[in-house]
Order: structure tokens, then C-alpha cells, then sequence
């Protein structure tokens, strides 16, 4: 059983920065992926960035030379730098955990955070 907890949203002016932490918890667990999406108000959820935990980091093609994802496996967190926001970047973006692994083997259902709105002004 994992638990992700988000922080770090809030409001921005366009061209602004922030960043997104993820907190992963529980007990004797490992994930093979863990990511971030996104949600906007009518709109499907996409992709931002996933980041196995050996490997390169995949983004989705809005984000791109703008957010970088990073993890820290030993602290079970992973961060998004979200650089040069636009009003289009406005959301609620949501932790995401794939291929958790416990005591139980692996997991086949995803663990998602709550969400954390964020939000860009122009």
C-alpha cells in the first residue's frame, strides 16, 4: 500500500516558475514509475513527465524544454521544475505510481495522489 501526497501548487504569472514534489509512503515498497499528469477544467488527462526508476525521463510534447522531472529513489519523491509557465499550463497535476512492487508482488493498478491545482495568470 503506497500513499503520494503532492505540494508545492499554487498561482503564477505566465513566464514563472514552480515546482511540484511528490512524497511517496508506506511500508516495504519499491515503484518502477512514477510520474506526474495532469488534468484541465473539460479536458482529458495528459501525460507530463513519467521517470523510471533506472532511465530516462519521458515528457509529454507541451511540456517539453520547459519542465524537467527529477527523483530521488532512496527518499521515494519525485519532483517537477515547471519553467516559463503559460495560461495554458493551468491544472490540477496529480502524482502518479506505476509498477508498485510490496511484499505482495506488483501491483497492476496505478496509486494516485490527490492533486495540486496549479494555476498561471497572464
Amino acid at each position: 500500500q503506497v500513499q503520494l501526497v503532492e505540494s508545492g501548487g499554487g498561482l503564477v504569472q505566465a513566464g514563472g516558475s514552480l515546482r511540484l514534489s511528490c512524497a511517496a509512503s508506506g511500508s516495504d515498497f519499491s515503484i518502477n514509475i512514477m510520474g506526474w499528469y495532469r488534468q484541465a477544467p473539460g479536458k482529458q488527462r495528459e501525460l507530463v513527465a513519467t521517470m523510471p526508476n533506472r532511465g530516462a525521463a519521458s515528457y509529454g510534447d507541451s511540456v517539453k524544454g520547459r519542465f524537467i522531472i527529477s527523483r530521488d529513489n532512496a527518499k521515494n519523491t519525485v519532483h517537477l521544475q515547471m519553467e516559463n509557465l503559460e495560461p495554458e499550463d493551468t491544472a490540477v497535476y496529480y502524482c502518479n505510481a506505476q509498477g508498485v512492487v510490496t511484499p505482495r508482488g506488483l501491483h497492476r493498478s496505478d496509486y494516485w495522489g490527490q492533486g495540486t491545482q496549479v494555476t498561471v495568470s497572464s
